[in-house]
């Protein structure tokens, strides 16, 4: 059974962090000196465990941003990160946000309309990936 736990970083930091490494680092080759960064501790951490196994992640910052969602290849596909966008907007919603906003991989992007978030602006390279920016008003 999915469920989604909400943590402070000091928490999430031991169960995330390996999912980010293999997602990021391992698949997407992202430099490992940037892929964990000092916004980590003011985020509040999505974790999704399948049978108390952590198989994904994510983060809303301060200033709604939703970033670093990762799901572990086996997992992929089955709905791990919508339950985890799913929670993460409802989190941003009640402590009063507008709207989310993130940086989708241009290959997520289908993903995240799905969700209703809407593109803005051009394509645009990070960490050697194409990104778009995305917005979601609540």
């Amino acid at each position: 059974m999915l469920r989604i736990e909400l943590l402070p970083w000091e928490r999430a930091r031991e169960l995330a962090s390996p999912i980010r490494f293999e997602v990021f680092v391992r698949e997407q080759r992202v430099p490992a000196e940037i892929e964990l960064d000092d916004r980590d501790a003011q985020c509040l951490h999505a974790v999704a465990f399948l049978e108390e196994r952590p198989v994904g992640t994510a983060r809303l910052l301060p200033d709604g941003h939703i970033g670093r969602m990762a799901v572990l290849n086996a997992h992929r596909k089955k709905g791990v990160g919508a339950a985890m966008l799913k929670r993460l907007i409802e989190a941003a919603r009640a402590r009063g946000d507008r709207e989310v906003a993130l940086s989708a991989q241009v290959h997520a992007v289908p993903f995240y309309r799905a969700h209703g978030f809407v593109e803005e602006g051009a394509e645009y390279e990070e960490a050697g990936i194409a990104h778009q920016a995305m917005r979601l008003a609540l």
